[in-house]
């Protein structure tokens, strides 16, 4: 789709609508004010009443970016066209239907930005790659509504996914396994404060999760490492029709909890994998590729904005 056929599309009409209006005014005020330049027909006061205008417009600008850009949170969560156009094909790939895709798009966007303004913390990761994810895990219609996530951070993402297959009419049920040690842990990265202030503790993510009302709520938390035999015993107690794994993001720490992932996903369950082909952590592909060349129950579905997918047998 071209750049005029996007920003045709009814779903960029509605995301975009309240910034073009303001900018579409703005151009046409200006406009105005250089064609009177032109002609004579102003003086200098018109100067100063564009000059009024761009400070005007400058400080509603303010206002946006503070609502969705980086500021507390470390990404912007600002869309641009391309990027939004190459998510909705790769869930449309996935799920074999586009307009769904773009419909599950808009919602985890609104829902994105919801969640971030009222709580606690962020939602690790760039917004492609989370509305990514929120929109393509109910479209590819688990077998059960037990999902189990490894590695949470504020427990935000969690709280959209309950509320995203609930919109798709399930009844999700959540575990969580993270060893909640105060900040976002990672081999091979330092141990800084988050950018939000806020530290990464159960507690935080018990009120993330009271955002998503009665199942969030409910959910069941872990704390601990998911390697751990103690911690694996706990939360092996049934079968997932959905795991995301988004823990240790080393080659040794993706393959052992795909190997978890192989013994307790219900049969057609679908498995996230975070990250995946991100330069960043080169661990998970290498992971991923190596396990997959095994004997595994697991097939590839395909990728969306750095989230692989993978369907159990």
């Amino acid at each position: 789709m071209n750049s005029r056929a996007l920003l045709r599309s009814s779903v960029s009409r509605r995301l975009l609508r309240p910034v073009a209006d303001l900018i579409d005014q703005r151009i046409e005020r200006q406009v105005r004010s250089a064609l009177k330049r032109t002609t004579g027909a102003a003086g200098g006061g018109d100067t100063e009443r564009l000059t009024r205008e761009v400070d005007r417009l400058r400080h509603r600008l303010l206002s946006f970016e503070l609502l969705v850009g980086p500021h507390g949170r470390r990404n912007s969560r600002i869309l641009a066209g391309a990027p939004l156009e190459r998510l909705y094909g790769e869930v449309a790939a996935l799920a074999d239907d586009r307009d769904a895709a773009e419909r599950n798009v808009a919602a985890a966007y609104r829902l994105l930005v919801a969640l971030e303004s009222l709580g606690v913390g962020r939602i690790a990761g760039g917004t492609m790659n989370i509305c990514g994810k929120l929109a393509t895990v109910p479209l590819l219609d688990p077998p059960n509504d037990d999902i189990l996530e490894i590695g949470t951070l504020y427990g935000m993402f969690s709280a959209g996914l309950l509320r995203m297959m609930e919109r798709d009419g399930r009844s999700p049920h959540l575990t969580i396994v993270d060893p909640f040690a105060g900040i976002q842990l990672q081999p091979g990265t330092g141990e800084a404060a988050d950018p939000t202030g806020a530290p990464v503790d159960e507690h935080a993510v018990r009120t993330n999760l009271a955002l998503a009302g009665a199942a969030g709520t409910a959910a069941r938390i872990r704390r601990g490492y998911s390697e751990d035999p103690e911690t694996r015993a706990a939360v092996s107690d049934r079968r997932y029709g959905v795991i995301v794994v988004d823990g240790d993001h080393s080659a040794g720490g993706v393959a052992q909890d795909l190997q978890w992932a192989e013994e307790i996903a219900a049969p057609g369950a679908v498995v996230v994998l975070d990250d995946y082909g991100d330069a960043q952590w080169p661990g998970i592909k290498e992971a991923l590729d190596g396990h997959l060349k095994g004997e595994t129950r697991f097939t590839y579905l395909g990728k969306a904005a750095h989230s692989a997918y993978l369907r159990a047998s």
